[in-house]
């Protein structure tokens, strides 16, 4: 998905993105010195890892994380953010079959109700599965449990994490996850249960490294200018100051690929077209999600400060679309 606002004002995304001097557009070519932007000023509660974020109808934003049971944050402007409570008054049960917390939130609203899908496993691990909760109000303490909707062994060739909802115009649901091993996969949900459609069980292949590290996760995938675009996360996270993360996207014509970088390279053959890499303080920027916001596609992510010890902190930067392709500023 595009962690889509529930806003209506949402409809006037991008205006002010094509409103930007062609000289300044040039200067945010990947290539270039200044390719890399510094995130949008954030404050307050900023520690987080693999942040999903979405606005309400009232403005108000509400971001999850990895973190225990899923730690929550809000703000009411974008800048100023406020610690909350976990998602969940009490861990689901079935977690223990795989681990003891959670990864990697993907929140969204459809038909009235939030959905949070999300992975608990253990770091390393394809022992793994994919769980979806379901919310009123998408506050802490909200959440109802509906289980397992994803599972992987440590006999597959995939891991069932990260997993990221998308909603395409025809109203068809897919799901997409996926870390290292061989790559990010896709699935068809019905709407209905939030599950697997029973109709379509194939797990589609979109993105994978065969040669050299297998290290790409974190899908996201959105629709925009009759393009479909895979962004994820390549190469190592989770080190602080040694962090290699950093994100990539692709494009495709039919949601479940082939999906190419800017070079032509097929996203299943170590392609991507990179969004945003380590520059200065701002080291291993990945674990992104994108949020279609009033004034334009934002993407969401974490970084490790490299004038904090490394510490997680939440990056927040506006997407431009006129070159076909998208450009972080």
């Amino acid at each position: 998905m595009s962690r889509t606002s529930d806003s209506p004002r949402r409809a006037s995304r991008g205006t002010a993105l094509l409103a930007l001097p062609v000289a300044i557009l040039l200067a945010l070519v990947p290539g270039t010195a200044s390719a890399y932007p510094n995130p949008g000023t954030v404050t307050g509660s900023t520690v987080v890892h693999d942040p999903t974020m979405i606005r309400t109808s009232s403005g108000q934003y509400l971001l999850y994380a990895t973190g225990g049971g899923l730690t929550h944050k809000t703000s009411g402007n974008r800048i100023a953010f406020g610690a909350g409570a976990d998602a969940f008054r009490t861990k689901p049960g079935w977690w223990s079959g795989y681990a003891t917390e959670a990864w990697a939130p993907d929140i969204s609203y459809h038909g009235g109700r939030y959905l949070m899908y999300y992975a608990v496993s253990t770091f390393g691990s394809n022992r793994s599965a994919l769980g979806l909760a379901t919310s009123a109000t998408g506050l802490p303490g909200s959440w109802s449990d509906q289980g397992v909707v994803y599972t992987s062994t440590t006999s597959s060739d995939y891991n069932a994490i990260d997993p990221n909802l998308f909603v395409d115009d025809d109203g068809k649901w897919w799901l997409s996850f996926g870390s290292w091993w061989t790559g990010i996969k896709l699935i068809r949900i019905d709407p209905s249960t939030g599950k697997q459609l029973s109709s379509n069980t194939t797990r589609y292949s979109i993105a994978s490294r065969p040669t050299g590290t297998k290290a790409v996760e974190a899908p996201s995938i959105v629709k925009r200018g009759g393009h479909y675009y895979l962004f994820a996360s390549y190469d190592t996270c989770c080190a602080g100051t040694g962090s290699t993360y950093k994100v990539k996207v692709g494009r495709a014509t039919g949601v479940t690929g082939p999906y190419y970088d800017k070079n032509g390279v097929a996203m299943t053959n170590n392609g991507g077209t990179p969004v945003l890499e380590s520059h200065g303080r701002y080291i291993g920027p990945g674990g992104q999600s994108i949020l279609a916001d009033s004034d334009g596609d934002l993407i969401v992510y974490h970084y490790y400060d490299g004038q904090d010890n490394g510490t997680p902190r939440l990056g927040i930067n506006l997407l431009n679309w006129s070159s076909g392709w998208p450009v972080a500023y």
